[in-house]
C-alpha cells in the first residue's frame, strides 16, 4: 500500500536504484565522506561568465572534483550530505546490530532488522521459499472473484496490483482523514513510458518486456513460455495505462479529488466487491472514499472482464516481486531488477554496496526508531533553534513581499497573510516519536521482516481513516535528506538530515546560510502559494480564496514561467515540461527571493557591510548567489536526466539555478550585467 497523502517535496534526487545487489560488501569505505562548507571556492570555475552561465561559474569544476560514483545515476551537494548522513546512520546501526542483552527495545528492532538484510548468505540459501506462500495465493485463484480478497491482502503487503489503496485527509475538510482508491498496476515509471512513440521509448519498452521474460523464468517459468507471458503483461499494462491519468494532469488537486459513495465505486468496477475488498484490507467502516480517478476504475472494469484468469495470475507473480521488500530477493532475481531499473532505466553502471541498502532499509522500515537515536547524537538543540529563528525571518520577509505585490488586490493580500500566519513550522524531528512495539523483528529473517514492517505501516496508516488528524505527524524520518510542504497539513517540513553543511552551518557566514537553506526554507514555504498550493486556505482546505481577477492575474504570471521553463533543452531533444515542473519552478524563484529579502534584513540589523569583500573577492551578496547556486552542483547521467524530465516536477540542476537567478535583477546587478545578457535578459518572469 502506498501511502498517497498529497505533499510538495523538494526532490534532490539522493536516492540510488531501490534494488539489490547479489555482491556483499559489509562494511563502508575507510574514508569518511565529507562535507562541502558555506561556500566553496574550489567548485566555481573561474572562465565561465557568471551573467552567461552562472551554474556553470559557480558549480563548473565539481564534475572534475566530484565525479558521478558507479553506483549512483547522479551525483551533486544533496548527495554528498546523503552520503554523510549514510555513512553516520551505518556506525550507529553497526553498534546496534550486536546482538546484546542491553540494548533497548528500538535499538534491537533496527539492530537486528539491519543485520538481518545484510545476512546474504541466509537470504540467499533461502529462494524463493519464503515467498512461496504468496505464489501459492496467485496458482490457487480459480475464479476471478477471488480475485478480491487477494488483492486486499497485497495492498497490505505493499503489492499495487491494479490499484493503490490508502489514507488521507479530505481535501475539503482537513479535519478528516478519509479512504483513498488510486490507479496502479504498471511497471514502467509513469503511464506515458507505455504510450510515447520515438525510437528511445520503443527501445525502453522491448528491455522492459526482456526483463520481465528474465523474471518470470526466474520464478520458474519454462523458457518457451516466458516470452509469450511477458508481451501479455505488457499488453495489460498497456491497456491500464491508457485509462490512468498523466502526471501533469495530477498535479491539479481538483483532479485527484472524487467523494464517492463506496456503492458508486461497485457501479465503476462490480468486477471487485469493494465492501468485501475494504473489509479483508482493514479499513474501519465507510461509506464513501476518494475515487482518486474515476475513469480509470471504470476502465479497469473492462479489462478485468476481458483478460483471462492466467494473464492475471502471471502479472500478480510480476507485481508481488515488484512490491516486496527488494532486500529479500533471491541473488538473481535481485540483479536482474537492478540490470533493468538501475542500469538500463538510470543509467547506474553499479548496484550500491549492500550495508548501504540495508541503511536505506532500515531508516524506511523503522524511521523514528532510528531517528531518535540519530538526533540524539547529530542535531544539537542549537542547531534547532538557529533553524527556527531563520524560518521566522523568512515568513516576516513573506509577509513584506505579500505587500509588495501589484497584481494582487488588497482583499485578497489579506487572505494570503491569515495562511502564512497558520503555517506550522517542524524543524528537525516530531514532538512524539512512534510506537512500535506491535511490529515484530526477527533476527535472521529478512523476508518476513519486510512483510511485516510494510503491513505494520500499512495498517497503522488505514487505521487513521475516521480519526481526528495528528497534525504532528512527518511524513519523512528525521535522517531523511529532503524537506516538503503539506497543503493539507500547512506545514513546512525540514527532517535533522537536511540541516548539515553546506545547507546550515553555524560556522558558515549570514550570507552563505541564507543562500543556501534559507533558500531550501523559502522553497517550501512559496510551495503554498504555487499554482497547487494557493488552491488551498490556511486550515488546509481546499477553497478558492482568490478573487476572479487576482486569479487570473496569477495564471498570467505562472504562463511566464511555464513558456520559460519550457524553451530549456534538458537531454538530446528532450525539453522541460513547463507545467509539469510549474509547482517546484515557482517554489524555487519565489524561495530565493524571500531567502534574499530575509538576509539583506539581518544584514541590516547585524550592521553588516554589503560592499566588503572576503578572502575569495565575494560581496556578502554574491557569496549569497553563489552559496544558492552550490546548492545544485553536480552532474547527472543522461539516463536518469530523461528519466527525472519524463516524470518529475523538479527541473534538473542547472535550471534550478540558471532559470532562477535570471528571473533577479538583484543578481544581475550583484555580478554587474548587462541588460540582455542570458542571466539578465529584459523580460523577466516573477510571480512571488
Amino acid at each position: 500500500m502506498k501511502n498517497y497523502a498529497w505533499i510538495l517535496i523538494l526532490a534532490i534526487s539522493t536516492t540510488a536504484a531501490p534494488l539489490l545487489a547479489g555482491a556483499q560488501n559489509n562494511s563502508p569505505a575507510d574514508k569518511k565522506p565529507t562535507l562541502l562548507p558555506g561556500l566553496d571556492k574550489q567548485l566555481v570555475d573561474t572562465s565561465a561568465d557568471p551573467c552567461t552561465n552562472f551554474f556553470q561559474y559557480a558549480c563548473g569544476n565539481f564534475p572534475k572534483l566530484y565525479p558521478i560514483p558507479a553506483d549512483q545515476s547522479s551525483h551533486g551537494s544533496f548527495n554528498m550530505v546523503f552520503n554523510y548522513t549514510e555513512y553516520t546512520l551505518h556506525s550507529l546501526l553497526d553498534k546496534v546490530a550486536a546482538d546484546n542483552p542491553s540494548r533497548t527495545p528500538n535499538e534491537q528492532k533496527i539492530g537486528d532488522y539491519y543485520a538481518s538484510c545484510m545476512d546474504t548468505s541466509a537470504i540467499y540459501a533461502a529462494g524463493l521459499k519464503p515467498l512461496q506462500p504468496e505464489l501459492d495465493r496467485i496458482a490457487a485463484l480459480t475464479d476471478k472473484q477471488q480475485l478480491t480478497d487477494l488483492l486486499a491482502h497485497f495492498q497490505l503487503i505493499g503489492v499495487d496490483a491494479f490499484m493503490g489503496l490508502s489514507e488521507q485527509q479530505d481535501f475539503k475538510d482537513a479535519r478528516k482523514q478519509i479512504a483513498a482508491i488510486d490507479q496502479g498496476g504498471l511497471g514502467l515509471p509513469e503511464r506515458d513510458y507505455y504510450l510515447r512513440t520515438g525510437a528511445n521509448d520503443e527501445k525502453i519498452r522491448h528491455e522492459y518486456v526482456q526483463h520481465v521474460t528474465n523474471m518470470l523464468k526466474l520464478m520458474g517459468e519454462p523458457d518457451d513460455k516466458a516470452p509469450s507471458d511477458a508481451r501479455k503483461i505488457m499488453d495489460l499494462e498497456t491497456a491500464l495505462a491508457k485509462i490512468s491519468m498523466d502526471v501533469t494532469s495530477r498535479r491539479d488537486p481538483k483532479n485527484i479529488y472524487h467523494l464517492l459513495p463506496v456503492s458508486q465505486l461497485t457501479g465503476l468496477t462490480p468486477e471487485i466487491d469493494w465492501t468485501a475488498f475494504l473489509e479483508q484490507a482493514g479499513t474501519p467502516k465507510i461509506t464513501d472514499l476518494n475515487v482518486v480517478n474515476p475513469d480509470f476504475f471504470k476502465g479497469l472494469n473492462t479489462i478485468l472482464a476481458s483478460t483471462d484468469l492466467d494473464t492475471i495470475k502471471t502479472y500478480l507473480r510480476c507485481q508481488l516481486i515488484d512490491g516486496i521488500a527488494t532486500f529479500a530477493l533471491p541473488k538473481a532475481l535481485d540483479e536482474e531488477q537492478f540490470d533493468f531499473y538501475g542500469r538500463k532505466l538510470s543509467g547506474q553502471p553499479e548496484q550500491r554496496a549492500r550495508w548501504k541498502r540495508c541503511v536505506q532499509a532500515t531508516d524506511g522500515a523503522l524511521g523514528e526508531a532510528l531517528g531518535e537515536v540519530y538526533v540524539k547524537e547529530n542535531f544539537p538543540p542549537t542547531s534547532k533553534a538557529a533553524t527556527v529563528q531563520m524560518v521566522n525571518d523568512i515568513e516576516s520577509a513573506m509577509d513584506k513581499d505579500i505587500d509588495s505585490l501589484t497584481w494582487m488586490s488588497p482583499e485578497t493580500k489579506v487572505k494570503a497573510k491569515e495562511k502564512l500566519r497558520m503555517i506550522a513550522n517542524k524543524i528537525g524531528y516530531p514532538d512524539h516519536w512512534r510506537d512500535y512495539s506491535a511490529l515484530k523483528v526477527v533476527r535472521g529473517d529478512a523476508y518476513g521482516n519486510g512483510i511485516r514492517a510494510t503491513e505494520f505501516e500499512s495498517r497503522r496508516q488505514l487505521a487513521k481513516i475516521g480519526k481526528p488528524v495528528d497534525r504532528g505527524e512527518w511524513g519523512m524520518t528525521p535522517p531523511t535528506v529532503d524537506a516538503y510542504y503539506s497543503p493539507n497539513m500547512n506545514d513546512i517540513n525540514f527532517p535533522a538530515g537536511i540541516l548539515q553543511s553546506p545547507f546550515f552551518d553555524p560556522k558558515s557566514t549570514d550570507a552563505e546560510n541564507y543562500g543556501h537553506g534559507g533558500a531550501i526554507v523559502g522553497h517550501e514555504l512559496t510551495h503554498g502559494f504555487d499554482d497547487e498550493g494557493r488552491q488551498f486556505d490556511g486550515n488546509g482546505n481546499l477553497a478558492d480564496w482568490w478573487t476572479p481577477e487576482d486569479g487570473k492575474r496569477f495564471d498570467e504570471k505562472a504562463d511566464c514561467e511555464v513558456k520559460e521553463y519550457g524553451s530549456f533543452t534538458a537531454v538530446d531533444d528532450v525539453k522541460v515540461n513547463g507545467k509539469l515542473t510549474l509547482g517546484e519552478n515557482t517554489a524555487d524563484n519565489g524561495g530565493l527571493r524571500l531567502a534574499y529579502m530575509a538576509f539583506l534584513a539581518d544584514a541590516q540589523h547585524k550592521n553588516i557591510d554589503l560592499n566588503a569583500k572576503d578572502a575569495n573577492g565575494y560581496t556578502p551578496v554574491q557569496q549569497f548567489f553563489v552559496a544558492f547556486g552550490q546548492d545544485w552542483c553536480g552532474e547527472t547521467r543522461p539516463e536518469q536526466l530523461r528519466l527525472q524530465v519524463q516524470t518529475d516536477p523538479h527541473s534538473p540542476r542547472e535550471f534550478r539555478v540558471n532559470g532562477v537567478v535570471q528571473n533577479m535583477k538583484e543578481f544581475g546587478e550583484a555580478f554587474g550585467c548587462q541588460p540582455g545578457q542570458p542571466m539578465m535578459p529584459v523580460n523577466a518572469c516573477r510571480v512571488w
